[in-house]
């Protein structure tokens, strides 16, 4: 278990949590099914199938860059509304490793905080119309919490925010997004891009325990 992620490190984690999503895309697209046309897997899928061509094409300059490098390839290549909030989420965070060069506890909730609200901004959206800041918003708050712990605690305590996030979206009204028209039968189901951020988080905690 590690305190700190280098360069080289950043790049290991991100490419084992763009195999994670790829594993999981039947995962995310019954999940779709449910609320929405299904595509939601997929898309994912293509996104960090890119970010892992990406990743592998050399080693990164810096933990910022590789965290970059995902957003950019997810933004190009998922497509739809996950492309543009997910690839922001990861693009607007990795500013966050910029200054400390290295990924700890404090930088790995700035990230989360900066994705937050450059997926507000771009979004239009907010805290409890069932999207994946249902997930996003309390992994940032419980992040931040964290913070002084270690890398792993903070990591784990995010994954748990956002576990306890997706939980919560079952409850939700989709009020945007393609669910937006089922209204009151969208209850029961969770959010699919809240699913998605559950994922990304546990990934990324499984990486560091073992790191």
């Amino acid at each position: 278990m590690t305190d700190t992620l280098n360069a080289r490190a950043a790049r290991d984690m991100m490419l084992a949590v763009s195999q994670s999503l790829i594993d999981q895309t039947d995962v995310l697209t019954d999940a779709d099914l449910t609320i929405g046309d299904g595509d939601h897997g997929v898309g994912m899928r293509r996104g960090f199938e890119a970010a892992v061509e990406a990743l592998n094409e050399g080693e990164p300059e810096s933990a910022e860059a590789a965290y970059k490098a995902v957003g950019t390839a997810i933004l190009a290549n998922t497509g739809g509304a996950a492309g543009a909030v997910f690839g922001t989420l990861f693009r607007a965070g990795s500013k966050a490793f910029a200054a400390p060069g290295v990924i700890d506890d404090a930088s790995f909730a700035t990230a989360l905080e900066e994705g937050l609200g450059a997926v507000l901004k771009r979004g239009g959206v907010t805290e409890g119309q069932k999207t994946m800041v249902d997930a996003l918003a309390p992994a940032s708050r419980a992040a931040r919490a964290s913070v002084g712990k270690g890398l792993a605690a903070t990591i784990a305590a995010a994954t748990q925010g956002a576990l306890d996030g997706v939980e919560a979206s079952k409850g939700m009204i989709a009020t945007t997004g393609k669910a937006r028209s089922l209204g009151e039968r969208s209850i029961g189901h969770p959010d699919p891009g809240a699913i998605s951020i559950s994922l990304i988080l546990k990934a990324m905690q499984e990486f560091v325990a073992k790191a």
